[in-house]
């Protein structure tokens, strides 16, 4: 049996949860699956999953083989793809997950035109607010926005944004303009829960950072949703530059408290620690760090 047809295997029922599933990703029998499977683990002598009749769970053992058998199968794949065509093209599957917004708003164009110098290759794009597992997952490469406490990831940064507090000229009109952090106490704020301090609105005057404490009836998990709550009326908004879509420039939205500077963070591209970085998801970082800069969106 061959090896690689088992890692193959192996991988795709680890990513689907079933065997089922990783027969439907490999174009091949629920029952071949399973036997490469099996053959794979009578070769290692370990049982790599403890199955059920609903689905299949890695061991430790699966989950240590998980966190590196991408990754080789992927450089097996680029080296034989170069010996064959005799080129630096790409092939197979590389996935991504990034957050919501910053997903929808540019890191799937940036996936699109990294597709089009690359038409080997198929793009999995999972937008979520969470922060995916990339072992138990398969994620090849995740976009983060902010700050990350995970000791097992790699990160390279990609650029910095810059968060802005906006409103509407209507509620403006209506409520009156905050000249100082302080005026903020009068105002009504729109929450984005997923910042990691929601009620806390950072700010730089002078090169000292200070911070203000806000309220307001409107909470919502979604810098695209804070934006639009704002350009309706409801109140002022504090989201990063990404976020706002053109508002400024159609004047739906203009930016308030001015002679601060909002808060700033990194946004970055990680992976797992320890294991090779395939050439294609190296070639994407460095495609998403010239594409990023040339979008001057943060």
């Amino acid at each position: 049996m061959d090896i690689v047809d088992e890692l193959r295997a192996f991988v795709a029922t680890a990513q689907t949860g079933s065997f089922t599933g990783a027969a439907d990703q490999l174009g091949v029998s629920n029952r071949l699956t399973s036997k490469y499977v099996a053959e794979l683990e009578a070769r290692l002598g370990v049982r790599l999953f403890q199955r059920t009749t609903r689905r299949v769970g890695l061991t430790p053992a699966g989950e240590d083989l998980l966190a590196r058998a991408p990754a080789l199968l992927d450089d097996l794949d680029a080296l034989l793809g170069e010996v064959a065509e005799g080129s630096r093209s790409f092939t197979g599957v590389i996935r991504i997950s990034a957050p919501v917004t910053f997903g929808e708003i540019y890191v799937g164009a940036m996936l699109g035109r990294f597709a089009a110098e690359n038409p080997g290759l198929t793009i999995d794009l999972r937008l979520t607010d969470r922060f995916a597992d990339l072992a138990s997952e398969g994620i090849d490469l995740a976009i983060r926005i902010g700050r990350s406490d995970m000791q097992s990831l790699k990160t390279r940064k990609l650029g910095t944004f810059h968060a802005l507090a906006v409103a509407s000229p209507a509620y403006l009109a209506a409520h009156g303009r905050p000249e100082t952090l302080d005026d903020l106490a009068t105002h009504s704020a729109i929450v984005d829960t997923n910042r990691r301090v929601p009620r806390r609105w950072e700010f730089t005057e002078g090169g000292e950072k200070r911070a203000v404490t806000i309220q307001g009836r409107f909470q919502v998990n979604s810098a695209r949703a804070a934006v639009q709550l704002a350009a309706a009326g409801l109140g002022i908004a504090y989201v990063p530059r990404f976020a706002l879509c053109g508002a400024l420039e159609s004047g739906a939205l203009v930016q308030v408290l001015e002679r601060y500077e909002g808060g700033t963070g990194p946004v970055s591209a990680v992976y797992l620690e320890g294991r090779a970085l395939p050439r294609k998801v190296r070639a994407l970082i460095d495609f998403a760090l010239d594409d990023i800069a040339r979008a001057d969106i943060l």
